[in-house]
């Protein structure tokens, strides 16, 4: 057990390393020039055809749910308790310059997303019982013609979701549960597992019910929290900002209880924050987003530019501020410690029980889209038969997951959704070609 470890931690290190992350980044890079600054120049544009029609239920074209329970449910995997404590650590380990970094990660990492989404919505596949799937499986098969790369991505899909989407949400939920209120880590599990279980079981449609009602409800209670800290602290914005653009080219210097950074430490933090956070590039995300109605890929492929915006740009820029403006982040605490630490020096009394509550609304609408993400794969490997046993299987990991157990698992599923990238990229950018063409069609056409 001891050498699978060591095993896992050197292969950990390669697939979360500079290489990994440059390659992520890259690909966001190569698709921004590539659609002309799309996420950029045409935010504007997006912004009206994604939020301006949020909660619109007449949409055009074939689909499962609609684009916006597709966006929520997408929404609810990646704004997880990594836009609480991910987004502390970073600046816990390096300083404030890597919020910029991460920034810019989520700036090119935008138009990484819509690739995905375009893709997932071109290539996905109707079932007989009127399903819609698709996802980098389905588009690496069916573009590339490469089945082999598609199964292993699948593989590693279907199991990483219980590490990422399952015992990681669920254990800190139980801490955060345990730390606030007081209450057990098993009871926080077992009550955890049987509110999954009541939307898990019900299959896609009632997973998106669920997540189109939680998302918005938990960013909003989540951001207005925030945006108080951050309006009490006014006079304090224009140095957080200060020191998030002054440390990002030369790293911080060692204050209190902070250790002090370089450039290459700010920069890997925050691009890897940027990363975990919103998924880009990771092929989880367009698993939703392929069940959507739509009349084209990239009227959907916008609601991934937001998901992005929404969760990177807002929601975890909103953390970092209220960090910085209340000061607490040279106090040596890191990760969830951190922003609880903020909260209740901004807010005494009820700060923590908001980030209490934000981790479990967070946490638990991921524990819903990555159980249906991870079904979605193992049902490309062994066939339909294979879903309500995956979600049976699901819940029992959550209660193991709460009390702590099976740390091995976690770190190996860490692992894998490293490694979901890699055959998700080779289809992004080897079908590069077809995202370029759909684009031009969609704005030539339907825009």
């Amino acid at each position: 057990m001891e050498f699978l470890m060591q095993l896992n931690g050197q292969i950990n290190g390669i697939v979360w390393g500079p290489i990994m992350l440059l390659l992520l980044v890259g690909t966001g890079i190569y698709f921004t020039f590539r659609t002309n600054f799309l996420s950029i120049a045409k935010l504007g544009y997006v912004l009206k055809n994604t939020v301006m029609k949020m909660f619109e239920k007449k949409t055009q074209g074939e689909g499962e749910i609609t684009p916006f329970q597709a966006l929520a449910t997408a929404l609810a995997a990646t704004v997880g308790t990594g836009n609480i404590a991910g987004v502390a650590t970073a600046i816990a380990l390096g300083g404030p310059g890597a919020i910029f970094w991460m920034w810019v990660s989520a700036i090119f990492g935008m138009t990484t997303k819509f690739a995905e989404v375009v893709l997932a919505i071109n290539f996905r596949e109707k079932k007989e019982d009127g399903r819609f799937v698709g996802g980098p499986m389905y588009y690496i098969e069916k573009g590339l013609g490469m089945k082999w790369l598609a199964v292993v991505f699948a593989i590693f899909g279907a199991l990483a979701a219980f590490g990422i989407g399952n015992m990681v949400q669920a254990n800190s939920v139980a801490a955060s549960m345990e730390a606030t209120f007081g209450i057990n880590k098993l009871v926080s599990g077992v009550v955890l597992a049987i509110a999954a279980a009541a939307v898990i079981l019900g299959g896609l449609k009632r997973i998106a019910q669920v997540t189109e009602k939680l998302v918005p409800f938990m960013a909003v209670f989540y951001i207005v929290g925030a945006l108080i800290i951050i309006i009490i602290n006014i006079g304090k914005l224009p140095a957080a900002f200060g020191m998030i653009f002054g440390s990002a080219f030369t790293g911080s210097a060692a204050v209190g209880g902070f250790a002090g950074s370089t450039l290459m430490i700010a920069m890997r933090r925050g691009v890897a924050r940027g990363v975990f956070s919103n998924e880009a590039g990771l092929g989880s995300a367009p698993i939703a987003h392929a069940a959507a109605t739509t009349d084209h890929p990239v009227r959907q492929g916008l609601w991934g530019i937001f998901e992005v915006f929404a969760d990177t740009l807002v929601i975890c820029s909103l953390t970092a501020l209220a960090i910085l403006v209340t000061g607490v982040w040279t106090s040596g605490e890191t990760g969830a410690a951190l922003s609880t630490a903020a909260f209740n020096q901004g807010l005494p009394g009820p700060g923590g029980v908001i980030v209490a509550v934000g981790i479990l609304l967070f946490a638990f609408s991921t524990l819903l889209s990555w159980a249906y993400y991870g079904e979605r794969c193992a049902e490309y490997v062994l066939g339909s038969k294979v879903n309500m046993i995956y979600r049976v299987l699901w819940i029992p990991f959550v209660v193991i997951g709460a009390i702590g157990g099976l740390e091995f698992l976690w770190d190996l599923a860490d692992t894998l959704n490293g490694l979901m990238a890699i055959p998700n990229l080779v289809g992004l950018l080897g079908l590069s070609g077809v995202v370029i063409k759909l684009t031009k069609d969609f704005f030539a056409t339907k825009a």
